[in-house]
């Protein structure tokens, strides 16, 4: 009994962690929160509780990637599936963002994942780190996303490509992250719920991709 009590108490210990470390991320930005503050912030006397329970500070950024990369991409891996090879530039982009905003409409409000993951993927570094992570939730070695949304535009070239695909990924990170931070401020906001945010982004994408290129 002894030894399950403990069981329960390390696990509780780390969903405080990893609570109050995403808040506080998305607050405040990665870089200006110190493991220290995050310890004090889950109610933690001891301020080494980061570094055992998860070995550094980069060890609980990608804790807290990894308990949400899997809900987001086992949604994006029903829909590529669906979509099979076929499939038009709209449904591609749709794989994109309806994930990350599916996944976002089931979080408790007030919510910071999006807060936190816009931080994470504007710093080259943690977002390779970030890229890891879903790469390995993701389950395949190949990314379809990818392939899918190059399929559709098959005219432009692979560096303009590459462009549009970094330029998707920073439009859907900073349009949900500010639609969280409106819902968490009372600000009322332009999209009435996440799937019409998700309709918006999905119009802007398909734009962006379906822009010509010139040189």
């Amino acid at each position: 009994m002894t030894r399950i009590r403990r069981a329960d108490q390390a696990a509780a210990t780390r969903e405080a962690l990893l609570d109050a470390a995403e808040r506080l991320f998305a607050e405040h930005g990665v870089h200006a929160v110190g493991i220290r503050q995050i310890s004090q912030a889950a109610d933690q006397g001891n301020n080494t509780a980061v570094s055992y329970h998860f070995g550094s500070k980069t060890g609980l950024i990608r804790a807290i990637i990894r308990c949400h990369a899997a809900a987001i991409e086992q949604r994006r891996r029903a829909m590529i599936t669906e979509l099979g090879s076929a499939g038009d530039l709209r449904s591609w982009v749709a794989c994109a963002v309806v994930p990350v905003t599916a996944y976002l409409d089931t979080l408790e409000p007030p919510s910071w994942y999006a807060r936190f993951i816009a931080h994470i993927t504007a710093d080259p570094e943690l977002r390779a780190i970030a890229d890891e992570e879903f790469s390995t939730a993701s389950g395949r070695p190949s990314n379809p996303l990818q392939d899918g949304l190059y399929r559709c535009v098959p005219e432009l070239p692979d560096d303009i490509r590459a462009e549009r695909s970094a330029m998707t990924g920073y439009l859907i990170n900073q349009t949900v992250a500010a639609r969280e931070r409106e819902l968490a401020d009372g600000i009322p906001t332009v999209r009435q719920t996440w799937a019409d945010c998700a309709t918006g982004l999905i119009d802007a994408l398909v734009g962006l991709w379906s822009a010509p290129a010139s040189r």
